[in-house]
């Protein structure tokens, strides 16, 4: 499964405002399988752990009390070539320069409120998906 497999979180601004259908929607309409997903609110030491990459940078602490704020909607996506074909569908990190279309410019507010998380590497797409699901919760 290695390569296509990524995992996508949507974020709480983005579930707050009611956009949660909207972006599985865009997602499955892509031809990406959801193998597995839950719905869950990250602790600040959960959010610390699976945001650790990112110790150290300047907006390390805003990110994890923003994830750690309210639910987040959690999935393993699968499709041939996932991270890559993700990472198209999402759009830039900065949603005022993501590609008009992209779940990033039509749902996400600011650098930080980017409606949806998405791996960046397979690497990290297995230990992401590994952080929140198990092989049981997997279909």
């Amino acid at each position: 499964m290695k390569g296509n497999i990524t995992l996508t979180i949507i974020k709480p601004l983005a579930i707050k405002k009611g956009y949660t259908g909207q972006i599985i929607e865009k997602i499955t309409e892509s031809g990406f399988n959801i193998i597995a997903m839950k719905y869950l609110h990250l602790t600040v030491d959960q959010a610390k752990i699976f945001y650790k990459i990112h110790k150290g940078k300047a907006f390390y602490n805003d990110l994890v009390k923003f994830m750690s704020s309210a639910p987040v909607f959690a999935a393993i996506l699968k499709k041939e070539n996932a991270v890559e074909e993700f990472r198209k569908l999402i759009g830039s990190t900065d949603p005022s320069k993501a590609v008009r279309g992209t779940i990033r410019n039509l749902y996400g507010t600011s650098l930080q409120e980017n409606a949806v998380h998405g791996s960046d590497s397979d690497e990290n797409a297995e230990l992401e998906c590994n952080f929140f699901f198990s092989k049981l919760e997997r279909y």
